[in-house]
């Protein structure tokens, strides 16, 4: 009885902490924080499918899946991207269908092909990272010379009275 509203209290701290660091990151570090979803959902799956934790896996492939789909496939503009978007489009699309492959087969090697994958994706985004500073100017739409802090109050002056 005790053990579970413990359970869903750490759960909630844990959302909430996930939740400020989405709304505190920077473009850049919420693919990051994406290809971590990911990689970990297929890790719990794989976990689950040497578990026979049938029902489990399903729901983590399809996190893993609707990560992929939702978040760094519809995040990718064709457009101004060029070929580098559109082969990472195709790239995506392979993925999300071997996932489902996966599950429907219990095929643990396309699980570790994917996440092999997602894991390269990641360094390489990382290694590709702008200046932490630069990266929070142009969020902010700050010039990167200036020191902006969101959290203290905004200095207001007369003429915006």
């Amino acid at each position: 009885m005790f053990g579970s509203s413990k359970l869903y209290g750490a759960n909630a701290y844990t959302k909430i902490g996930q939740e400020t660091g989405v709304m505190a990151a920077d473009p850049h570090k919420l693919i990051v924080m994406l290809f971590d979803g990911a990689i970990i959902a297929i890790g719990n799956a794989i976990q689950q499918m040497k578990n026979k934790e049938i029902a489990s896996k399903g729901k983590s492939i399809s996190h893993a899946i609707s990560i992929i789909d939702n978040g760094l496939r519809a995040s990718l503009d064709k457009e101004a991207g060029g070929d580098i978007a559109k082969n990472l489009d195709a790239l995506y699309e392979y993925m999300s269908r071997e996932l489902l492959l996966a599950n429907a087969g219990n095929k643990e090697e396309k699980l570790i092909e994917v996440q092999t994958l997602l894991r390269d994706l990641k360094e390489t985004w990382e290694a590709i990272n702008p200046a932490p500073g630069i990266a929070a100017a142009a969020a902010n739409k700050v010039p990167s010379t200036a020191s902006y802090d969101p959290l203290q109050p905004k200095q207001i002056h007369a003429f915006e009275a």
